[in-house]
């Protein structure tokens, strides 16, 4: 993938194998254009609505958000609104989701648009990365759902897959993780990459899933290490 930084694209490559890279999109790419969840956040491109929904999905479940975006949008649609909203009202709205910083963050981010960029969300990674409460998932998340740019993203969910997957290992703080960001910059196609990063999360949160994973009827199954070594170790307790 273009743009992809040499050092952890080095520290993933032996774990990589061309070939099977190629087969994993196919096949996960397929999977998506049948599975990709409907959420009013995808069915825009308005970067002041995505860096809204990046921001509420933060350690939350993207159902539990939907009617929360829909109610912020309704009373706050601009950055302006935002920025001049009382705190305490904010605070409430965003209450039921958790992280009881979110409305300060969500609120000085807008403040900081407004005066530094006149108003205009930030279309570079390294500027909203200077924005409060975003990390590097959500500014690429951003950056590829809102401005269409080749960036790939990786969290809990993206990372199982590519452990699972591709046999590699993580470090415990997957976010953190240069082999793993490096492993998903270069398994993301060229093209299409929001879709591509749509796909992951999606695949990550209905098949791939952290207890229970669906693998027999798991559309990578056929190549899968983790299924691969489930079924020896099967094999090795009727032996």
């Amino acid at each position: 993938m273009k743009g992809a930084t040499k050092e952890p694209q080095e520290n993933a490559a032996s774990n990589l194998d061309a070939v099977k890279i190629k087969w994993f999109r196919h096949h996960l790419s397929i999977w998506g254009t049948q599975n990709l969840r409907d959420f009013p956040w995808r069915q825009t491109c308005d970067s002041y609505a995505i860096l809204v929904a990046e921001n509420l999905l933060q350690k939350t479940d993207a159902v539990m958000v939907v009617p929360i975006y829909k109610a912020f949008l309704l009373r706050y649609p601009t950055l302006e609104n935002l920025a001049k909203a009382s705190i305490d009202e904010l605070r409430e709205l965003l209450e039921a989701l958790g992280l009881f910083f979110r409305a300060e963050r969500l609120q000085k981010c807008a403040r900081i648009i407004l005066e530094q960029y006149g108003g205009k969300i930030p279309d570079s990674e390294k500027q909203l990365l200077e924005l409060p409460g975003i990390g590097k998932y959500t500014a690429r998340a951003i950056c590829s759902q809102a401005f269409s740019q080749p960036l790939a993203v990786l969290d809990t969910n993206v990372a199982r897959i590519l452990e699972r997957f591709f046999g590699l290992q993580g470090e415990r703080v997957k976010s953190r993780c240069k082999i793993l960001w490096g492993a998903a910059e270069i398994i993301a196609p060229n093209k299409e990459v929001g879709k591509w990063n749509l796909t992951l999360l999606d695949f990550g949160a209905m098949v791939c899933r952290a207890k229970n994973p669906l693998c027999n009827n798991c559309p990578l199954s056929a190549k899968c290490n983790y299924v691969q070594t489930q079924r020896n170790l099967e094999s090795l307790k009727k032996t």
